[in-house]
């Protein structure tokens, strides 16, 4: 299909444009940026007017629950929710049941993800067998089963002599590690935020240091090993610190942030309010607006939407008891053009952080629209409001803190490999 997408304002950070053009599609690939390729006559006509035009999104941390946790979500009703969100490709934690260590797995939920044409998935490897924590995986087999780069999700890694074997091992394949900091013994039990909230309502804490004392030992070992080491979902102020202290001392170290830790602090509990119990727990505001600063001037690399589909009867216990994680596949644009708006960025800046930097992230060719790359193109409105509201979400989790939230930013049009993957309904654009 020929595809003419017309009239829009086109925003491409890695090749740094910012203007009024047209992008032309044929075959799956972008033929042409502003002007048409020669003899180019589409057979379809996007009228962009008004809208954005730029890359699809890249998703760093999207459980979508299959195999083994279809009771939650199916890959079926994440993917309409990841294209329904603009995001053409992403990445999944190997946390599913049974985890993503055995090559056929791994075959298995891509092939099962091809067939449904939606979003371009990107699995995150098992970093040890079943996620106990024992023995490695064969991450080489893995990697060329279709892993991106490993890790081992939320699961806790006691170990370090382990750790320090998976980051020789991945070092020498030159494999990414994305490790998320928590010291599992002093979380151990924790639930909130080390701080008022957490002392008024009496929940157990994760204090800061369960992350400063994991992220301290992960850099030491990426230090001694030179593994490429990516540090996913930071939460506080002193990790980021940390990190910066890395980078000027020559660490080979990403990280990024959950978007809902840009807007969220401890005070958002309220009176133990489940959908904003997560990993790693909202901390307190100084730690958000730290996340914030860090974000805007690239010490964080890019967001992501830790997209957590959970099922109302887990949400619906006591805080302590709660299933953590909240949906966010449909809402990583606003908010992320949210923070954006209130740091009084670039457009170009918030986009940057979902698509090329979290591209470069994940190792891909994607990101970007640059002539000869795939069509994955997101076109949304920058100014229409609209309220989220749970029961009109796609994914199956309808676990979300910004239940009520009018948030502005509107997907109307995906394309995956120059196909329409998602459209906005006419009803749902007024």
């Amino acid at each position: 299909m020929k595809i003419h997408i017309k009239g829009g304002r086109l925003i491409d950070p890695k090749n740094g444009l910012d203007d009024a053009r047209d992008l032309y599609i044929a075959a799956g690939k972008i033929v042409g940026v502003g002007n048409a390729p020669a003899g180019f006559g589409a057979n379809h006509i996007i009228d962009a007017a008004g809208k954005i035009v730029c890359p699809g999104l890249v998703d760093l941390a999207a459980r979508l629950r299959e195999p083994g946790l279809e009771y939650m979500a199916t890959l079926d009703s994440e993917m309409n929710a990841a294209v329904a969100g603009g995001v053409t490709s992403l990445a999944c934690p190997p946390d599913t049941d049974p985890p993503l260590d055995e090559p056929g797995l791994v075959e298995m939920l891509k092939f099962r993800a091809r067939t449904l044409n939606k979003a371009r998935l990107y699995p995150i490897g098992a970093l040890t067998a079943g996620l106990k924590g024992t023995k490695l995986t064969e991450m080489a087999e893995l990697r060329d089963s279709g892993c991106v780069a490993f890790s081992h999700a939320d699961a806790p890694l006691t170990d370090n002599q382990v750790l320090l074997y998976a980051l020789q091992y991945a070092a020498t394949f030159n494999i990414p590690v994305w490790l998320r900091p928590q010291d599992s013994f002093v979380a151990r039990g924790g639930v909130a935020h080390d701080g008022q909230i957490a002392t008024r309502l009496g929940l157990p804490p994760i204090p800061v240091t369960a992350e400063t004392a994991a992220v301290a030992l992960i850099l030491l070992l990426a230090r001694e090993t030179g593994a490429r080491v990516h540090l996913a979902r930071l939460s506080s102020a002193a990790a980021i610190n940390m990190v910066r202290r890395a980078r000027h001392d020559g660490a080979r170290v990403t990280c990024d942030v959950a978007v809902h830790h840009l807007h969220l602090s401890e005070m958002d509990i309220g009176y133990f309010d489940g959908n904003c119990h997560l990993i790693p727990p909202l901390r307190s505001q100084r730690d958000r607006d730290a996340l914030r600063r860090a974000l805007a001037e690239h010490t964080i690399d890019a967001v992501c939407s830790d997209h957590c589909p959970v099922d109302d009867d887990a949400k619906q216990l006591p805080f302590s008891e709660a299933e953590p994680g909240a949906t966010g596949l449909e809402l990583l644009l606003p908010l992320t053009l949210k923070w954006a708006d209130e740091e009084q960025l670039p457009l170009a800046t918030a986009l940057s952080r979902i698509t090329s930097d979290a591209a470069n992230i994940l190792g891909i060719d994607a990101g970007h629209l640059s002539v000869g790359a795939q069509a994955d193109v997101c076109i949304f409105d920058a100014q229409r409001y609209w309220k989220v509201e749970p029961a009109s979400l796609l994914s199956l989790g309808k676990n979300t803190p910004y239940s009520g939230l009018e948030v502005k930013g509107r997907v109307t049009h995906t394309l995956v490999g120059g196909m329409i993957a998602h459209e906005l309904r006419v009803h749902e654009t007024r």
